[in-house]
């Protein structure tokens, strides 16, 4: 068995809600740990608790710079690429930042990972690679058009590692997440996830937002299970399950009607008054799909992917570290 401290993992985009996540997971196992991040939509405070840590390294960068990957990648032997432009909306506003983040940026960490002999570089892939796909549950090898900018950088990463595989020998493996929610994910800005905006706005007494009218789902995964994934896809000696994509998810979907009442109830359980706020609805946003559901078979039977959190389950605990974290203290009941 290998000695962890002889393993160096770089975690690109790790002072993210997911990076920032992998970075603890694994540092707790002994890994040393670079985590790579330019600051855009990262936080340093989801890292700060880390930055005495013998075996953590920041490393300030863009991935748009390729000298800056091949410094991170310098001495690596496994990369989890994280750093990625997400949001379905703001690609809609800004498609050419989010290409040269999502597809140059991906690029330049291939060819960092290719130069520097990197054993497997796994990335993070996305459930809006399915697009207009109609059926479900959402099976790896069947997708449809996409639906967004967003959702053609996403695939195009596919594509592209595909090749890397192929032509260079790189092994790689793409996890498709689905609607990752969980500690540290942020509630502020024009395009937080859904479920941290509306818990912060439930605290406040505040309308949840929804657009449509409720009936939309979604294949909500808490963030252990994504954790999982990553380390299965990291360490597998599986020859059969490198050089592909796999769906991350649990395998369930939930209205946002559902997703707003489970809120309530668990919120309810600090502050009562929550359970009365009512939901304000408004129009379909471009570039949305209506219903997400994954088929995690193939994780299972490559990866020996077994999710430990459903749905519920992780919003009771996200819910928890909300209500710890964001509510003032002041304001607490």
């Amino acid at each position: 068995m290998q000695n962890n401290l002889d393993t160096k993992i770089l975690i690109t985009g790790g002072a993210g809600f997911i990076g920032a996540s992998l970075c603890d997971h694994f540092i707790a196992q002994g890994y040393p740990i670079i985590c790579f991040d330019n600051l855009a939509t990262g936080r340093k405070t989801n890292i700060a608790h880390l930055l005495d840590n013998p075996l953590f390294t920041f490393l300030e960068g863009d991935i748009r710079n390729i000298g800056d990957c091949k410094k991170a990648v310098n001495g690596v032997q496994y990369v989890l690429h994280q750093a990625a432009l997400g949001s379905v909306p703001r690609s809609v506003n800004d498609p050419i930042t989010t290409n040269n983040v999502n597809v140059g940026g991906f690029l330049n960490m291939l060819v960092a990972s290719r130069d520097a002999g990197v054993k497997r570089f796994v990335y993070a892939a996305s459930s809006s690679t399915y697009g207009d796909s109609k059926g479900l549950p959402k099976v790896e090898d069947v997708i449809g058009k996409p639906l967004s900018p967003y959702a053609v950088t996403k695939y195009v990463n596919e594509l592209y590692a595909d090749v890397f595989g192929r032509v260079y020998g790189l092994q790689t493996i793409g996890l498709r997440y689905f609607n990752v929610f969980g500690r540290r994910q942020d509630p502020n800005g024009a395009y937080a996830a859904v479920i941290p905006k509306f818990v912060s706005q439930l605290m406040a007494y505040e309308s949840p937002k929804v657009n449509g009218d409720g009936n939309f789902s979604r294949d909500f995964t808490y963030i252990d299970n994504v954790l999982q994934a990553n380390e299965l896809a990291l360490f597998t000696q599986n020859p059969q399950a490198v050089n592909t994509v796999y769906n991350v998810a649990y395998g369930e979907r939930t209205t946002l009607n559902h997703l707003i009442d489970g809120l309530k109830k668990y919120l309810a359980e600090f502050d009562p008054a929550i359970a009365n706020v009512e939901t304000e609805y408004g129009s379909e946003r471009s570039g949305d799909i209506p219903h997400s559901l994954a088929s995690i078979d193939k994780a299972r039977d490559l990866l020996g992917y077994s999710p430990k959190f459903s749905m519920d389950e992780g919003l009771q605990a996200a819910v928890a570290w909300y209500w710890e974290n964001l509510k003032p203290q002041t304001d607490k009941k």
